[in-house]
């Protein structure tokens, strides 16, 4: 697991780097597991363009991933670490006792014939899955439910992880990787581990046309905009703007969003707070 820097033969190879792909084990998914993507180009229900940088792409197709963790304790070894095209993280093909397979985020440090185990009784190892008061505190989680039995809903890309920190009266409180403190019910499942791939990071794009395999098209600024286009465009010369960044129909960008105001008792301490 690395970064691979490929030589400047051209200017957009010049500063392009990307994974070598060392832990990856097969080229060729599981096809059952296997569920078409019907691609959108940006466009909502209605037929409109909402999303107006998306469009194009290469095609893929979607790895069903167990975020539950629910086949509890059935024993199962490893079987295959593989790309998935739709997230940053590697998947790890799982084979159990009773010849069942599933797709999981591949932990970092996890191998090839690995034994794992979901459950209350599991061991505190890579990869295995447990309820969260099962879990010492100090431990390194990752894919962990919000409300018990909903599937893993933080800490899934490459990298992530969360620390349990305290555990009291029926909840326990997790550090994120973003510094936010936040309290989930001790019956919440979660995996022991941090998510592989953590090079993904260092990962330089070096082209625009990397951008379009993505599926994601030139983003134009609003300021180089003609004013029947964007609220910032128009102008004697180059401008700036000169107010707030708007979106093209006045919204204000950068301006918090977040109105549900039910959660925010299991919000302990936010990210970037002092």
């Amino acid at each position: 697991m690395g970064v691979r820097k490929f030589k400047p033969t051209s200017s957009g190879s010049r500063f392009r780097s990307g994974s070598d792909f060392s832990e990856i084990t097969t080229d060729k998914p599981y096809k059952p597991l296997l569920k078409p993507i019907r691609k959108t180009g940006g466009r909502s229900n209605s037929g409109r363009t909402s999303m107006w940088q998306k469009g194009g792409g290469h095609k893929r197709a979607y790895r069903i991933i167990d975020f539950r963790r629910d086949k509890l304790n059935i024993p199962c070894t490893v079987e295959t670490i593989e790309y998935d095209p739709n997230r940053s993280s590697r998947i790890a093909l799982l084979k159990y006792a009773d010849g069942e397979r599933r797709y999981i985020l591949a932990p970092q440090g996890i191998g090839v014939g690995e034994s794992l185990l979901s459950g209350p009784d599991a061991e505190i190892k890579t990869g295995n899955a447990l309820p969260v008061k099962s879990i010492p505190l100090g431990t390194i989680i990752h894919n962990i439910e919000l409300r018990p039995g909903q599937g893993g809903k933080i800490a899934r890309s490459a990298g992530t992880y969360a620390q349990l920190v305290a555990k009291d009266e029926g909840m326990c409180q997790l550090k994120l990787s973003s510094t936010e403190v936040r309290v989930v019910p001790e019956e919440c499942m979660a995996t022991v581990g941090q998510v592989g791939n953590s090079e993904h990071e260092n990962i330089s794009i070096g082209k625009a046309g990397r951008n379009r395999w993505r599926g994601r098209r030139p983003h134009v600024r609003g300021v180089a905009m003609n004013p029947v286009d964007h609220p910032l465009g128009g102008g004697e010369g180059k401008t700036s703007g000169g107010r707030p960044p708007v979106s093209p129909w006045s919204k204000p960008e950068g301006k918090k969003t977040r109105k549900n105001m039910l959660t925010d008792r299991f919000i302990v301490r936010r990210r970037k707070s002092r």
